[in-house]
């Protein structure tokens, strides 16, 4: 069945399951007191509290009947759900044993209720729809079980806790083929059909007294030592009742079948069936189809349009933004996607805005959806997801290499690191401990701020450009990174006085190039690093730093536990010394000619960041990822304005900490 139109955009239809329907004829009925023909009455079961199968959920829906509220006992009955296709009103509606029944007259003078009443009396089983206004609902998941309308269901199933009831429509189909429906005939046609079996009985019984008279007057004839004794009595008495029965079973399937079901009809006499196989026979006939049912979801909070925008803009993997219950509720109620109008109407809608269409009054419009924190936290929602996306886009070779640590403000902050003789000394026969000098190096840093804005702008809106709001916020995301990734690895590559030979953490020549030699000549570099006692500083290089462009040499050099040399001397290692030794990662920047110091033939051996870094990203208040906000628009501009920003800074720290090798002469 299709979907009918909305009457407000807050209000759904929701179709139920069928239930048995009566219906009495008003032509076959007596007057009423006031001497006027009286309306045909009908009842109903509504709902018998099941699941249902409705298009438009994911999964099963039950409603709720302890929740489901009854605003008056005197609703609209119409035709199909259609408010121009009215049949009646209610006149009592209850819930009972876990069921929703409602009983009523059919009292509009439509088509539509003159075939509801025809239809009826030629036998047509009519079904049961109810519309509801669904306020609240619960997804229950696939291992979990709910207790609702005296039954326990297995997840995944919806569940309408709180839900209004609006009106109740007959419909040929409904949403549950479990249970069935039927029509009662009319009070004339019942007492015909009763006469008509009255009779049938009666007929029958006098063919048995008739027969048992014909042998009674034989047996009177004769002389009184042949009458019959009690066993030809007791065989006539069986014969009767015997007929009288089959005349019973006969009448009674009839009575089932209605009329409606000859070739059950004929099928139960012939195999002698009793009334209760031929009525279930009839029920499982009668028994409707699943239809196509039709419902709308009002549902609609800021974090289901929050999840509908995000759905519809493609964000991934969008399962770590939102739970299942409200993307399902998303794709629910926004199943061709949401625009950017239609966001801005909801959250309009949702502050008492009566308006319509958005080109017709999109002043209006913006100004009712900008009227509470609705909008302006689902844009700021939306554009911080999509921002973070973009920002994930981009490497962050820098996380594995660097030292991260939170300021308070913008001022430089300096980090001390203590020196000096710490090492025991004897202590001699006085006992007496001798002081150590305590020396101390500062390392200093410095967060600023990095930040763009961008526009929503009226040719957007009026576009219906959803775009502007999930593809800007993903570049501007992107551009924080990118932003990140320059000031780093600008400050990583500015090294020449940082890694130098006379600090003993730099090489060059033939023989730095990336091959076993050189990463044995490597490691021994950083293992010979000494402390400001000129200790050793007793810490193993973690991390193999290369470009692109040696990334291959590298993975294999950490991978392979067999090298070969293949030259024509044909000597070849059978071992690889340094296999899994050192975690290999790499960075575009390295070898960007943008960069003052880049190369793609130098490579590093670093320290584990979290044991002496070799540089730090300081970010204020702990934050790393940019923020979006939304900011008022300058009068001049017709739209939405929002701004990105970023507070970090990047400094070197210990040199100590890392070794350089140049690759080349």
């Amino acid at each position: 069945m299709p979907l009918p139109e909305q009457d407000d955009h807050k209000t759904l239809r929701f179709v139920c399951e069928p239930g048995g329907i009566s219906i009495e004829a008003a032509a076959d009925v007596a007057a009423g007191d006031n001497g006027k023909p009286r309306l045909p009455r009908f009842s109903m079961v509504a709902y018998t509290g099941g699941a249902m199968r409705i298009a438009g959920w994911r999964y099963p829906v039950i409603v709720d009947l302890a929740g489901l509220a009854i605003p008056s006992q005197l609703r609209p009955i119409r035709f199909g759900h259609d408010a121009t296709a009215g049949v009646g009103h209610t006149d009592t509606i209850a819930v009972a044993e876990g069921k929703l029944v409602a009983a009523g007259v059919i009292s509009r003078d439509t088509s539509a209720a003159k075939e509801i009443v025809v239809s009826a009396r030629n036998g047509f089983p009519w079904q049961a729809s109810l519309g509801a206004t669904v306020e609240q609902f619960e997804f229950v998941r696939e291992d979990q079980t709910v207790f609702v309308n005296g039954r326990e269901f297995k997840g995944p199933v919806n569940v309408v806790r709180r839900a209004t009831l609006g009106e109740i429509s007959f419909v040929d189909l409904a949403a549950d083929g479990n249970t069935s429906a039927s029509v009662a005939a009319s009070a004339k046609e019942s007492t015909a059909m009763k006469d008509r079996e009255d009779k049938e009985v009666q007929q029958e019984q006098a063919k048995v007294e008739a027969a048992g008279q014909t042998d009674g007057a034989g047996t009177d004839a004769a002389p009184p030592a042949t009458r019959p004794d009690e066993t030809a009595t007791d065989a006539v008495a069986g014969i009767r009742a015997a007929a009288l029965a089959e005349t019973q079973r006969v009448a009674a399937i009839r009575k089932k079948c209605a009329g409606r079901h000859a070739d059950i009809e004929a099928r139960a006499i012939a195999d002698g069936w009793d009334a209760g196989q031929t009525e279930l026979e009839v029920l499982r006939a009668e028994r409707p189809k699943v239809p196509p049912a039709h419902v709308r979801d009002n549902t609609v909070d800021a974090d289901v349009l929050a999840a509908a925008v995000c759905l519809t803009g493609g964000l991934k993997p969008i399962e770590s933004s939102f739970d299942e219950k409200l993307l399902d509720a998303a794709g629910r109620r926004f199943r061709n996607g949401i625009g950017l109008q239609e966001l801005i109407l909801e959250a309009a809608w949702a502050n008492g805005y009566q308006g319509r269409s958005f080109r017709s009054d999109m002043e209006g419009a913006l100004q009712a959806a900008f009227s509470t924190f609705r909008l302006p936290g689902i844009l700021s929602n939306v554009a911080n997801k999509f921002l973070l996306a973009g920002f994930e886009s981009v490497e962050d070779t820098w996380r594995r290499i660097a030292a991260t640590r939170s300021v308070r403000d913008f001022k430089t902050v300096t980090s001390y690191r203590l020196t000096g003789a710490f090492e025991y000394e004897e202590v001699g026969p006085t006992g007496e401990l001798k002081h150590g000098q305590v020396d101390e190096e500062t390392f200093t840093n410095q967060a600023k701020t990095y930040g763009r804005m961008f526009s929503i702008t009226r040719t957007d809106l009026i576009n219906d450009d959803l775009g502007a709001l999930t593809a800007l916020p993903r570049r501007i995301g992107r551009g924080g990174a990118l932003k990140l990734n320059k000031v780093f690895w600008t400050a990583f590559l500015a090294n020449a006085a940082f890694f130098t030979g006379a600090r003993g953490n730099y090489k060059a020549g033939v023989d730095t190039a990336l091959t076993v030699d050189g990463l044995t000549a490597a490691e021994l570099l950083f293992l010979e690093q000494k402390d400001t006692d000129n200790n050793p500083l007793a810490l193993v290089a973690k991390v193999l730093l290369v470009p692109p462009a040696l990334l291959v040499r590298g993975t294999q050099l950490m991978n392979s536990t067999e090298l070969r040399d293949t030259t024509a001397s044909t000597k070849y290692a059978t071992s690889n010394p340094h296999a899994g030794k050192f975690s290999p990662v790499h960075s575009a920047y390295l070898s960007n000619a943008s960069i003052d110091g880049y190369s793609a033939k130098a490579w590093y051996l670093l320290a584990d960041p979290d044991d002496l870094p070799v540089i730090e990203v300081a970010f204020l208040n702990g934050v790393q990822t940019p923020t979006v906000e939304r900011a008022d628009a300058d009068f001049n501009l017709l739209g939405i304005q929002f701004r990105g920003y970023y507070d970090f800074g990047v400094a070197l720290q210990d040199w100590r900490a890392g070794v350089k090798m140049k690759g080349e002469a």
